[in-house]
C-alpha cells in the first residue's frame, strides 16, 4: 500500500473512532438531560463497538480499510434513520 493511501486510512480510522466515541458521549449526555433512556441506548451500541474496535485499532497501530468502510457505511445509516427509529423503538419500548 502507498504512503498515501496508508495516511488517509490512518486519518479516516481516527475520524470514524473519535466520531463513535462522541457519539456515545452525546448518547448519555442526551439521557442525563432527560432524553428517551432505552432508544439512546440501543442506537449508541453500535457506535459503541466501533469506539471499542477502533481503540483496539489504534493501540495496536494496525488499520483495515473495512473498519473504515463499515464505519462509513453505519454511520450514514443511523444518521439519516435516527429519529424515525428512535421514534420508533420509544413506541415499541412504551
Amino acid at each position: 500500500m502507498s504512503k498515501v493511501s496508508q495516511r488517509y486510512l490512518v486519518i479516516i480510522s481516527k475520524i470514524i473512532f473519535f466520531y463513535s466515541i462522541f457519539y456515545v458521549v452525546m448518547k448519555v449526555a442526551a439521557i442525563f438531560q432527560g432524553a428517551w433512556a432505552i432508544p439512546n441506548l440501543i442506537l449508541a451500541v453500535p457506535y459503541l463497538i466501533f469506539a471499542i474496535v477502533g481503540g483496539i485499532l489504534l493501540k495496536r497501530n494496525s488499520y483495515h480499510w473495512a473498519y473504515v468502510i463499515a464505519g462509513a457505511i453505519l454511520i450514514s445509516i443511523v444518521r439519516y434513520y435516527e429519529q424515525e427509529w428512535m421514534l420508533q423503538l420509544h413506541n415499541y419500548f412504551q
